[in-house]
C-alpha cells in the first residue's frame, strides 16, 4: 500500500510516498480504510524529533484518520503510535470512535484533537466562568477556530482573537471574536490590554517565545494562562513562581494524550458534545486546504510557514 515514509529525521524534505507492507490489526485492534488524514502541528516536530516523545526510525508520521471498518463502520481514530499517512491504518479499538450521521470527514477529524485540544483547554484548564475574557492565539488555526467558536458559546464576556493576516483576522471575528488583533504586535501585553478593555482573564497559548511571556504579563488578578505547544519553536521565558504573586495569576499546561490518564472518560464526553453541537450548528469545522498524500511535504511546509487556517487534511486515494 501507499504511504508517507520518514527514514531519517528533518524538515518536510523527508516525507516520501513509498510502497509499504500492509498493517494488520491485532488484538484489540482494528483496521482501517483510510478515506482522510488529519494533520496536526505536532506531525511537523514529530518529522524532525522535536515532539514531547522521541521517534524511532523508519516510522509512518500522522495520528488522526477517519475511515472505515471492514465491517463497514464510519469512524474516526486516533493512532498513538502514528501510522496514519497511508492507506489503510491500525487502531486501538478504544481510540476508535463512531462518527455520527451528519458530520462529515473535515469535521470529525476537527474534533478528534482540535476540537478536544480547545473543550480541554476552557473547561478543565482554564475552567471559564461566563462574562471572562478569552485570549485564543493563533485564532484562525485548528485549535483557535474551534476555541473562538465554543467560547462564545459558553457565555464568554470578550473574545480577544490574534492572527497575523488581515484575512485570518477577519476569520476569526466572522467566527465570533469580539476583536482581532495582529499577533506580530511589538509589545503583546499593552495590545492584549488595549483589545479588552481591561487585564485579560484567560490566555490560550500555543505560540511560545515572547508571546507567551507577554501575555503572562497581561493577565487580570486569578487570571490563567494554558500553554499547549511552541509552534513559534522558541521557547518562553522560564516562569518565576513569585512573579505569579503580583497579579495572583496561574501558568497552567496541557498535552491531549495526558486527559487518557484520568479516571472516567473525560476526553469521550468532549468528542460526543462537540459532535453535537456540529450537528447543531454551534460550532463548524474551518478546511485549511486538502492535499494528496503524495503531497505530504507540501502540507508540512505549509504548517511550518503558519499561513494556513482551520484544518489540513491529506487524500489517500492521491
Amino acid at each position: 500500500m501507499r504511504a508517507v515514509q520518514v527514514t531519517e529525521f528533518g524538515g518536510p524534505e523527508v516525507l516520501k510516498a513509498v510502497d509499504v507492507p500492509e498493517p494488520t490489526a491485532g488484538p484489540g485492534q482494528v483496521l482501517i480504510d483510510v478515506t482522510r488524514i488529519g494533520l496536526n502541528y505536532a506531525d511537523t516536530h514529530q518529522v524532525e524529533n522535536s515532539y514531547q516523545t522521541l521517534t524511532r526510525l523508519p516510522f509512518v508520521p500522522g495520528g488522526e484518520v477517519v475511515g472505515r471498518t471492514p465491517d463497514g463502520r464510519r469512524v474516526v481514530a486516533l493512532l498513538a503510535g502514528g501510522g496514519g499517512y497511508a492507506e489503510r491504518a491500525v487502531a486501538e479499538e478504544a481510540m476508535t470512535f463512531p462518527v455520527p450521521d451528519g458530520v462529515d470527514d473535515l469535521t470529525a477529524l476537527s474534533m478528534l484533537v482540535q476540537g478536544t485540544t480547545a473543550w480541554i483547554l476552557l473547561r478543565k484548564n482554564a475552567h471559564l466562568e461566563p462574562g471572562e475574557s478569552v485570549v485564543v492565539h493563533a485564532a484562525a488555526g485548528g485549535v483557535g477556530t474551534i476555541a473562538v467558536q465554543l467560547a462564545k458559546a459558553w457565555g464568554a464576556g470578550r473574545v480577544v482573537a490574534t492572527a497575523s493576516s488581515d484575512e485570518k483576522r477577519a476569520l476569526a471575528l466572522e467566527l465570533g471574536a469580539d476583536v482581532a488583533v495582529d499577533s506580530r504586535a511589538d509589545d503583546m501585553t499593552a495590545t492584549l490590554i488595549e483589545a479588552n478593555g481591561r487585564r485579560v482573564d484567560i490566555v490560550l497559548d500555543m505560540v511560545g517565545g515572547t508571546t507567551t511571556d507577554q501575555s503572562v504579563a497581561a493577565l487580570a488578578p486569578f487570571g490563567r494562562l494554558v500553554f499547549y505547544g511552541m509552534a513559534g519553536r522558541t521557547p518562553p521565558k522560564p516562569v518565576e513562581l513569585r512573579n505569579l504573586l503580583g497579579h495572583s495569576t496561574t501558568v497552567a499546561g496541557m498535552w491531549l494524550p495526558h486527559v487518557f490518564r484520568l479516571p472516567g472518560d473525560l476526553y469521550g464526553t468532549a468528542l460526543t458534545e462537540l459532535f453535537e453541537l456540529a450537528r447543531a450548528g454551534g460550532v463548524r469545522a474551518v478546511a485549511g486546504g486538502e492535499y494528496a498524500l503524495s503531497d505530504a511535504r507540501a502540507a508540512h511546509e505549509a504548517l511550518r510557514s503558519r499561513g494556513t487556517v482551520g484544518k489540513l487534511l491529506l487524500d489517500p486515494t492521491r
